[in-house]
């Protein structure tokens, strides 16, 4: 029986509450089969129910790997409707992280391979340590890649996206930051650090701005840039019911003008 699991840990800083979501099947790489995809989905969508929530760590187990992958055991002995039912759930795991109302940080310590990369591309940005490798080898394996690989394009580009698509090519962290699929690259003993340094960046901001900026992005990248615009007009006259704007703006003119009388 495996021990496979995904581990939610929820962790209440002075700034607000850090969700840590962790992929366990480290014998195995972190590769997902269809119980870690539904437990991956799952975790999601009750982290969404938390209204204290102001962000989330993603990553797995070890230091080997981020998630290498698809279980290839069960890849193997798919047929045509069951195969469609696994990315099917796969893809309901990547939509339910899209989905999550605050910051998703992908923390990559180590293989990021086919599933796993497009799980880290559903995330908002992604931090690296150094030896981390990232690629898409599905057409080695006879299979195109298909549901979040769709990100990639707004991500890397076109030129990019056909490389890693069509060769199935392995690239290092240093590479996966020169093409911007991932924001840090930095030694795994400082990874937390880069993690950390975005985790107090977001909970410096206001708790209902970032929601409604994550929203409104999302948005973007469904609609015309003039639907866009108009839906960010809403969300900025929207802001003001909440108090934030006042509060915030008010505490900034007040430690300026205190800063000017000395």
């Amino acid at each position: 029986m495996s021990d496979a699991a995904v581990h939610v840990k929820l962790e209440d800083r002075q700034a607000g509450r850090i969700g840590h979501v962790t992929i366990d099947n480290a014998l195995k790489l972190n590769c997902l089969s269809t119980a870690l995809i539904v437990q991956l989905t799952q975790a999601f969508v009750k982290l969404a129910e938390d209204t204290a929530l102001r962000a989330v760590v993603l990553t797995g187990a070890g230091a080997r790997a981020f998630i290498g992958g698809a279980d290839l055991n069960e890849l193997g002995g798919m047929c045509a409707d069951s195969a469609r039912l696994y990315i099917t759930r796969l893809h309901g795991a990547c939509k339910a992280i899209r989905d999550c109302p605050v910051p998703v940080i992908g923390r990559v310590n180590g293989f990021c391979l086919g599933a796993g990369l497009e799980v880290a591309a559903s995330c908002d940005f992604r931090a690296a340590a150094d030896t981390a490798q990232f690629g898409m080898p599905e057409v080695v394996m006879g299979l195109p890649s298909v549901i979040e690989a769709a990100l990639l394009p707004g991500l890397i580009g076109w030129g990019r996206t056909r490389e890693m698509l069509l060769t199935g090519a392995m690239f290092s962290a240093a590479e996966a930051l020169a093409m911007g699929f991932v924001q840090k690259a930095v030694p795994a003993s400082e990874l937390d650090a880069a993690v950390d340094h975005w985790l107090a960046a977001i909970c410096r901001a206001t708790p209902a701005a970032i929601r409604s900026q994550k929203a409104l992005m999302n948005r973007w990248e469904r609609v015309s840039l003039e639907e866009g615009i108009l839906a960010g007009i809403d969300a900025l006259s929207q802001a003001y019911t909440t108090g934030e704007p006042q509060a915030a703006i008010g505490a900034f003119l007040a430690a300026k003008a205190k800063k000017g009388s000395r």
